[in-house]
């Protein structure tokens, strides 16, 4: 079966100026890689903008979903 992903790359604004990549996948599930250290982190990790990036990003992703359901049930 194949899944679709969405990557986001996202540079922090402020210290420590993580380079991250953001990979939403169609089925709800989510990976964080930070580039510079080469290893995923979780969301409990982020914090200042790149928090908000997330939960940005999270929040569009459920918004399509609900789109989408609505439109095929109707």
């Amino acid at each position: 079966m194949n899944k679709g992903c969405e990557n986001f790359r996202y540079m922090e604004k402020g210290k420590p100026w993580r380079d991250l990549t953001f990979k939403f996948y169609d089925d709800g599930k989510l990976t964080i890689i930070d580039n510079d250290a080469d290893e995923v982190i979780s969301p409990n990790d982020l914090r200042g903008d790149s928090m908000d990036f997330y939960v940005r990003r999270r929040l569009e992703y459920i918004k399509n979903k609900l789109t989408a359901s609505i439109q095929k049930y109707a």
